[in-house]
């Protein structure tokens, strides 16, 4: 039997889109036998594909959806990978207080290839540009938040997930 890393749960991803967190989270949850939540994930099983709810209900109305859905996670004991945005809610902001929060960093040249041909709503006009702009704005944020933080330009997610548990856990 193999030991497993063990990690405080809640545990929480932030960081820009297409900075790894899906990948990272999923991995992270396997090797410590815990559940893996995708708030986005989960505001498309609840209320269908995010462009669709953009265009619908606008941002505002997409941030509402999202704080409920991230509100709900926040609760569970499992590695949560938070939307770039949700950490732009106040009421996030204090509930990851006293939770664990990685913040996954990446390199504009790394992400390029990782959004294209994406469906991302907030992309969908500016493209990189506009993702270096959201991210200017939003890492402050990340990083008063983050307990912790690494880069995932060029590094493997096997390489990232053990640097991660290594810091905050050890083994069972």
């Amino acid at each position: 039997m193999s030991e497993r890393a063990r990690l405080p749960l809640p545990f929480v991803l932030i960081g820009a889109m297409g900075s790894g967190k899906s990948r990272v989270g999923q991995r992270i949850a396997a090797s410590v036998g815990a559940p893996f939540i995708d708030t986005d994930g989960r505001i498309v099983e609840r209320h269908g594909p995010i462009d669709a709810i953009f265009e619908r209900e606008g941002e505002a109305g997409f941030r509402t959806l999202e704080r409920g859905v991230v509100a709900d996670a926040l609760r569970e004991e499992a590695v949560i990978s938070l939307g770039g945005g949700a950490v732009l809610h106040p009421d996030t902001r204090d509930d990851l207080a006293d939770l664990p929060v990685v913040w996954l960093r990446v390199s504009p040249e790394a992400v390029a290839p990782r959004l294209r041909g994406g469906t991302r709503p907030l992309l969908a006009t500016g493209g990189m540009a506009a993702w270096t702009a959201i991210l200017a704005e939003r890492a402050p944020v990340y990083e008063a938040l983050a307990d912790y933080d690494i880069d995932t330009s060029r590094r493997s997610v096997a390489r990232i997930v053990e640097d991660i548990t290594e810091r905050f856990g050890g083994t069972r």
